[in-house]
Formats: structure tokens, C-alpha cells, sequence
């Protein structure tokens, strides 16, 4: 639900595995300063050999608050790293051409003249799309959106292919690599009358912060050499929505005949849930339903078996993880139904018969080789754990992000399945010359006998037979959990001298469907009573001063600590961000409403259930809060809006608790920005220093 965006800087999840401090360590810690030397890894691309990987690299500067961003070539033998690009923004999606001749990439087209088109075309129609035009007789200037660039590997600057007037969501090869299916927004069919303020717009799935009506994105091909595209869908339908990160991408066949796309109700994420695989002929006509199961997305042909796999909630029930369908013979089954737990990403092994797939299993992440008939077997990566989609090259080898207990997120290459991860890059390798708070799994028994676990980070200079502060980071979600992967909040908090523990709870993805069903029509009571049972076996362990205890968390983690303040009495100190405080008001206004209404099973305001909407509220129980507490958010959050936050400072403020309430004049769910997101940790250390120690 509350899920974070992945962001460079924090991640709210997880700590560190290993015994407590070594005293052989180095002697500095993670300093708040060092937020601004961690760099990113993503969009990895495995060349279809298996010789080189592309990534995108991003840095963060300070100055300029942005992002540096090139894309690296990756030699596998050697770890030797390129340069590809130089002084583009916004760059994205990586891919390389099926026989690995060229790779394809998203980037931001400045200053570029286009073609601004009037209207869209129909399905099927084939409409030109020149690098120049001029319209009124003036050169049309791109307004910096993304589009897709082919870059030679022979040498060569890379060539812009496509020219969509509002950008590209995202894009994919054809077979024989001479044509590329992408995603574009439409542009309003009433321009004209919009520059004129006849801007009127109905309201139906948009969130409240919406200023206009959205369009619908749709399915275009470009040949790479000729410069024209041909638009393949039409309609209301959609294939991309509002508050995704990326589209969910085109899928060819083996043939090069159909492409297969995620046919969204509208362009807003509310009825999303009802989305089913769609399919259209290559060379355009009308559109077919693939797969009619709702909730299906993220499809994906097998090159060798022409199997076709997608994404859908385990059953189409949206409490459920996701699992991957496979198609055959025109049945879909749940080729995952062994694991029975959450499925974060897959991709089709060589040959068509296996998939690879992503997850969190306990407190780590973790990959699975799932054949299509037999049970899936975990892969022995060490202490490394995956952050995003793999890539898979034809050789079988498979290349990923991943990160460890002590290290920040670096590309990885596992030659084979069965092989070892062998690390290619070190581009925060600053933080081993570091002291950091290590950390260990804990388990516990939960309210209702299930199985829990969480992270625990130790202080940087733990010793034994001392007592620390406490502080609880509670992951956002509900549908993520904490891993013990490095965490730099965690570290920054461990270096001030606190315990910091991660729990999981009921609605967490790691720990099968049953345990993350489990938050269905208890989406408060039951989670804090995990975590209070995970609060206790902490406890337990003899080394904390449990007259020092502090609760925090960002979006679902914020509403936890709304939760647990206004229920649980001796917290010591809160840190509310993007903190969900009431469902009623969050359901009508939000974005998320779709979302909302799944864990409760019906409306606010029908009669059968409004009671308990407005039970499961942290503002209704506003009163009972002690803590001094520290609100966060931004003000064009439209995932959880900030009038939350609002709410809550009044009630706490007329209610005479110590109250701060700061908030950032951005328009996301946590500040994606190097500046406003050290403040916003800065902010969060500083509150627990000042009220635990």
C-alpha cells in the first residue's frame, strides 16, 4: 500500500547482520554528510553474451541538488567500468538489442526540435515522427521528456528514435531487433480549448491535488533506422497510470507477430486493480484481450518456448503477494503457488522452462529459480541480498544490484545459477573504511502464534552488560518488510549510541501470503500488536533502557507510529513522516482509495463497515498521546496528503503534547532530492537525541 519509491537515499527497511561491534573496527561512523557520497546503481542490463553489463550511475550533488547520472559499461571479466554518456538527465530504462549490436536508453531530449501533433492518430495508422519540424512557422522545442536513444556499440553517437510529444513510459526490442514497441502518453483532445481555460475537468479516480484531467497512454512501434512510428492501440483504455514508477513494457512474441501490454481500466492508479493482459498485431488492428485475470500486469514472452508469463495478486485477491501466471495451451496457472509468498520480480531463464524470481524471505532478500514443474529452489548468494530485477544474458549468467549487511548497493554477476555472486563494482567504497552498528535477526512468537521477525542494529561501540536508548524504524507498506541489508538511517541513529530495531508485522511481504493477508480488516490493532510482541523480545535480550524507547516510521511506518502512540503508553519520544491519521478522510481524498478499500472489504460510508474505518483511525484516539512527536511530510504527497499530517498536529498540539510539524514544498511521498532528504534524516536523528539522551 504505502510502499516508498525507490530513492537513492533511504529506504526505511532493514540494518546490518553480524556480531556486535569489532574492536578492530575503523574508528569514524556514518556521518549525516555521507549521505551526499552514496551512489546508485540501477536499470542493470546484461548484454545478451553475458560480456558486458550497462547500468545507470547516479551521484548525488549537492550544489546543484540533483542527480549526476551517466550510464557505465561493465566489462565481466574484469570489473573495468566506461563511461557511455555525458551530461544527460533523466536517464532511465536500459536495453540491449537482442544480437547486442546497440543499447537502447531513456534520457530527457533538451532543446531538440519536434513534431507537436495536433491530434492523436487512429490505431493502426501510420504517422511520421521527424527529428525537425517547424509548426507556425517556429521550431517546436522539446520540453525535456523522455525518449528513447539507440546508442551503436560499433561507435558512434547515440540516435534519438523516437519523438513522442509528452514522452516515453517505456520501451522494448522487437526479436529481430529492427523495431521498438513503446509507451506513450496521449495528449488532451482539447488542447485548444485548455489554452483558452475551458479547463474544466470531471472528477472520477484522480486524487484531490489533480489540476487536470489525465490521458490515456498507449502502444506505438518505430522502426530504429526509418524515424516513423505507427501508433498500435487507442481508446480510453490505458497502459500506464498516474503514481507508477514505469510502465509496465511491451512484450513481443518470439515471431516479432504480437506484442502483449497491461491494459489498464483508465490512466488512474484507483481501478488499476482491474487490469488484464492485452495483445495487438505487431503491424497494428484491434486489440484482444490474453489474459482476462484482474489484477494481471508485467507480462513476459519466453524467446525459446513462446510460453507467456505475468504478475497478478495470488488469486486476484489484493492482500495477497503477487505470483507469476504462466499461460499454456490457454490455461493460466500459478507457476509460484509452491512458494506461496510475495514475488517482487521475475524474468524467464534461458530455454522457456524455468523463471527467475526476486523476494524477501525472513529478513533477507533473496532469488529463486522456479521451474515450471518443480518447487522452486533459493539460490546461495552469501550475504548478499538483490535489489531489483535481475538481468538475464543468454549464457544463463545473471547480473543484479545487491547490497550487504555492511555494504551499500553494487552490481553483482552470478556466472550460472549455481554459481557464487562475484561483485564488479565498488562504487561506495568509502563505506569500509567505516565503523558501523551491526546487527542481527530477531525472531518471536506473535499474538496469534505466528512466526515474526525484525532487524536489530546495534550502537556503533555496543558493550555488553550496558543498557541503550531504543528507537523503533518501522518499514512503510504495509506490503514491504525490513531486511538487514545496510540501512543508512539505521547507521545514523546507531552512531548517535541507540539501539535501532526494524520489525516486521502482519501485512509484511516476507513471510508468506497467510502473514500478509493477515492485515485484512485489522490494519492497526493486529500490526501493533506484533510489533509490541517484537518490542518485548527485544526487551528481553537485558540491554535496553526501557525508560528511553522512541517509535518512528515514513507512510505506512508514519501511521504505525500514529498507531502506537495513541495506544501504548511510555514512548518517549515520535517521529510521525507522511503518517496516515485518518482512513476516512485518506480514502476520499487520496489516490490510494482503491488500495484503501482492499484492507477493509467496503466503503467508509456504507453502513456495514464505517465503524470500523473510523476505529482503525489513529485520529480518533488522538487524546491518549503523550510523546513528544515530530510530523514530516510534503505537501503535495498524494499518496498519503499531508492533511494527515494537519490533523494530527492539531489534535496533539490543542491537546498540550510537544509538537513540531515541518513540511516540504514537494509534490512526492518523500523528498527525492539529496537536500530536503539529509534534512529530513537530520530532523529525525536530532528529534531522538534531544528527548532519549
Amino acid at each position: 500500500m504505502r510502499s516508498l519509491r525507490p530513492i537513492a537515499l533511504l529506504t526505511f527497511l532493514g540494518g546490518v547482520v553480524s556480531p556486535p561491534y569489532a574492536a578492530d573496527a575503523p574508528a569514524k561512523s556514518f556521518q549525516l554528510e555521507d549521505l551526499r557520497r552514496l551512489v546508485t546503481i540501477d536499470g542493470v542490463a546484461l548484454s545478451p553474451d553475458g560480456r558486458q553489463v550497462a547500468v545507470v550511475v547516479s551521484a548525488p550533488d549537492w550544489d546543484r541538488d540533483e542527480a549526476k547520472q551517466e550510464i557505465d559499461l561493465v566489462d565481466v571479466a574484469t570489473g573495468a567500468r566506461r563511461a557511455l554518456t555525458q551530461q544527460r538527465k533523466g536517464l532511465g530504462l536500459l536495453a540491449w538489442a537482442p544480437d547486442g549490436h546497440a543499447l537502447a536508453f531513456l534520457a530527457e531530449a533538451q532543446d531538440e526540435p519536434v513534431t507537436d501533433l495536433a491530434a492523436p492518430a487512429a490505431p493502426g495508422a501510420s504517422q511520421a515522427l521527424p527529428s525537425a519540424a517547424v509548426e507556425d512557422g517556429a521550431e517546436k522545442k522539446d520540453d525535456k521528456h523522455p525518449q528513447v536513444f539507440v546508442m551503436p556499440m560499433s561507435g558512434g553517437d547515440a540516435l534519438r528514435v523516437t519523438h513522442a510529444p509528452r514522452g516515453v513510459d517505456g520501451f522494448s526490442w522487437s526479436p529481430d531487433g529492427r523495431r521498438i514497441a513503446y509507451v506513450a502518453p496521449d495528449e488532451p483532445v482539447n488542447a485548444s480549448a485548455i489554452a483558452r481555460h475551458d479547463d474544466a475537468f470531471q472528477v472520477t479516480d484522480n486524487h484531490f491535488l489533480a489540476r487536470a484531467a489525465l490521458t490515456p497512454s498507449h502502444l506505438w512501434v518505430v522502426a530504429v533506422e526509418a524515424g516513423s512510428a505507427q501508433r498500435l492501440t487507442g481508446g480510453s483504455f490505458s497502459l500506464q497510470t498516474d503514481q507508477r514508477d514505469d510502465a509496465p513494457l511491451p512484450a513481443w512474441s518470439a515471431d516479432g507477430r504480437r506484442v502483449a501490454f497491461a491494459r489498464f481500466p483508465n490512466p488512474y492508479w484507483g481501478p488499476s486493480f482491474q487490469s488484464v493482459i492485452g495483445g495487438v498485431d505487431a503491424t497494428g488492428g484491434d486489440s484482444s484481450t490474453v489474459a482476462a485475470a484482474a489484477g494481471a500486469t508485467t507480462a513476459a514472452y519466453a524467446g525459446d518456448s513462446g510460453l507467456l508469463a505475468y504478475l497478478r495478486p495470488r488469486d486476484g485477491d489484493q492482500n495477497n503477494g503477487n505470483a507469476v501466471y504462466v499461460v499454456q495451451e490457454g490455461v493460466a496457472r500459478d507457476a509460484t503457488a509452491g512458494l506461496a509468498r510475495n514475488v517482487d520480480a521475475y524474468a524467464w531463464l534461458p530455454g522457456g522452462r524455468s523463471l527467475l524470481l526476486e523476494g524477501i524471505e525472513g529478513t533477507r532478500a533473496a532469488l529463486w529459480v522456479q521451474p515450471l514443474d518443480r518447487p522452486a529452489r533459493r539460490l546461495e548468494l552469501g550475504d548478499v541480498m538483490p535489489e531489483g530485477k535481475p538481468s538475464i544474458a543468454h549464457t544463463g549468467a545473471i547480473a543484479f544490484v545487491g547490497s550487504t549487511p555492511t555494504h551499500p548497493g553494487e552490481l553483482y554477476i552470478l556466472d550460472a545459477p549455481n554459481g557464487t555472486p562475484r561483485r564488479l563494482t565498488n562504487v561506495n567504497a568509502f563505506v569500509d573504511t567505516l565503523t558501523l552498528g551491526r546487527t542481527r535477526s530477531v525472531e518471536w512468537q506473535g499474538p496469534d502464534g505466528r512466526a515474526e521477525d525484525g532487524a536489530l542494529t546495534y550502537p556503533v561501540r555496543f558493550e555488553p552488560g550496558k543498557r541503550y536508548p531504543l528507537v523503533l524504524v518501522i518499514h512503510g507498506g504495509p506490503q514491504a518488510a525490513s531486511t538487514t541489508r545496510f540501512e543508512p538511517l539505521s547507521q545514523l541513529l546507531a552512531k548517535e549510541g541507540f539501539l535501532v530495531f526494524s520489525p516486521n508485522y502482519r501485512g509484511s511481504t516476507n513471510l508468506g501470503d497467510a502473514y500478509q493477508h493477515a492485515i485484512y480488516r485489522d490494519t492497526g490493532a493486529g500490526p501493533g500488536e506484533d510489533v509490541m510482541a517484537g518490542l518485548a523480545a527485544v526487551k528481553k535480550l537485558g540491554f535496553v533502557d526501557t525508560d528511553r524507547i522512541g517509535v518512528s516510521g515514513w507512510s505506512y511506518g508514519g501511521y504505525m507510529t500514529t498507531w502506537l502512540t495513541s495506544h501504548y503508553p511510555g514512548w518517549k519520544a515520535a517521529v510521525a513522516g507522511a503518517a496516515l491519521t485518518d482512513w476516512v478522510m485518506d480514502y476520499t481524498i487520496a489516490y490510494y482509495q482503491a488500495g484503501d478499500l482492499a484492507f477493509f472489504g467496503g466503503s467508509p460510508w456504507s453502513a456495514a463497515d464505517r465503524d470500523l474505518w473510523r476505529q482503525q483511525s489513529p485520529i480518533a484516539h488522538a487524546g491518549h498521546v503523550t510523546a513528544p512527536t515530530l510530523i514530516m511530510g510534503d505537501v503535495g504527497d498524494p499518496n498519503v496528503p499531508l492533511v494527515n499530517s494537519y490533523e494530527w498536529y492539531h489534535a496533539l498540539r490543542d491537546n498540550g503534547v510537544q509538537v513540531e510539524f515541518w513540511a516540504y514544498p514537494v509534490d512526492t511521498h518523500f523528498p527525492e532530492d539529496i537536500v530536503r532528504a539529509t534534512d529530513v534524516h537530520r530532523r529525525w536523528v536530532a528529534w531522538m537525541v534531544e528527548h532519549l539522551k
